[in-house]
């Protein structure tokens, strides 16, 4: 998924979201999403990372970009292994990076090929 960054007019209605910007900029500043100022846009508009939102809502925005054909068509590892990552729970996460810094990642790649 090549897009981090998404204006709440682009969440509205994405997966259990409210049906207007207004309301999801409300939620963003009561969970404390990250944010940044969109650049090119007059006013104080907002957009938030991918990161910041949950899960469901990711999944459905993966879904949305087609993301199972992406991932085939890749020729970025940096960008495939995001996907993964963004595609995991927060417990999958810490997993996955403790069984990689306890083993080296050397080894990790060597277990994925038997």
């Amino acid at each position: 998924m090549n897009k981090e960054w998404y204006s709440a007019k682009e969440l509205v209605g994405v997966g259990s979201f409210p049906s207007t910007p207004q309301a999801i900029n409300q939620r963003a500043k009561a969970e404390g999403w990250r944010k940044q100022r969109r650049s090119g846009v007059q006013g104080k508009a907002l957009e938030y990372h991918i990161s910041s939102l949950p899960a469901e809502v990711v999944e459905e925005l993966i879904a949305r970009d087609d993301q199972a054909q992406y991932l085939l068509n890749s020729t970025q590892p940096e960008q495939l292994w995001y996907a993964i990552l963004l595609q995991m729970n927060d417990e999958e996460r810490k997993k996955a990076t403790s069984v990689i810094l306890r083993i080296g990642i050397d080894e990790f790649l060597r277990r994925l090929g038997d």
